[in-house]
């Protein structure tokens, strides 16, 4: 994968629309969220997903997989860590199985 599509800009309302799905409404920690994302969008084209699908901030079953995997690794003391990576893993399953998403 090229750097370009691996490194896709994130917008702002990108960021902002998962720090309320992570229920953190201070940007102190956007640098970690960003790092989040962009290794959650790694996992998905890692996954078999098309980088342009996985890249498309408006395609909402990408955002929900992103936030739930950024959720899952979000800060140190999170009780329900395992319950979103196994939401995660299963989601990407699913789209890894859609002729839609899959590369």
């Amino acid at each position: 994968m090229s750097e370009k599509k691996r490194n896709a800009p994130i917008t702002k309302s990108y960021t902002d629309d998962i720090r309320k799905y992570l229920r953190v409404s201070s940007t102190s920690t956007d640098g970690e969220i960003k790092d989040l994302i962009r290794a959650a969008r790694d996992d998905l084209v890692l996954g078999g997903l098309k980088p342009a699908k996985v890249n498309r901030e408006a395609d909402a079953l990408i955002k929900r997989a992103v936030g739930t995997y950024v959720k899952a690794e979000y800060g140190l003391d999170n009780p329900d860590s395992e319950k979103y990576r196994a939401a995660y893993t299963d989601l990407k399953q699913r789209l890894s199985l859609s002729d839609e998403y899959k590369a």
